[in-house]
């Protein structure tokens, strides 16, 4: 499992830790990630994903995960929320057909 969010896209940093002697050796910055799940309306079930916490402030921010992703062009998501987008909106036109 990548450790990207699904959301903002925010992945691994990489940089020094400098010691006193100033003496540089390779560190990793990870992303604050967290397993959550959101209720999705139009699927009718919770959905996991894997989001750092400033993607979990932005989907509740924008009313949901459901009015989030169906509200944001897809230039500006990553590839994991296309998809969940794309099942959100064949979902929401099979409940529109029947």
């Amino acid at each position: 499992m990548a450790r990207r969010c699904a959301v903002t896209g925010k992945g691994v940093l990489t940089g020094n830790n400098v010691s006193h002697a100033n003496n540089k050796t390779r560190r990793r910055y990870l992303p604050n990630l967290q397993e959550t799940s959101f209720f999705s309306d139009i699927l009718g079930a919770p959905v996991r994903m894997r989001l750092s916490v400033n993607g979990i402030r932005t989907v509740e921010h924008n009313g949901g995960l459901d009015s989030f992703l169906l509200g944001t062009p897809d230039r500006r998501l990553p590839q994991e929320a296309i998809v969940l987008k794309r099942r959100l909106q064949k979902a929401q036109a099979r409940k529109a057909a029947a």
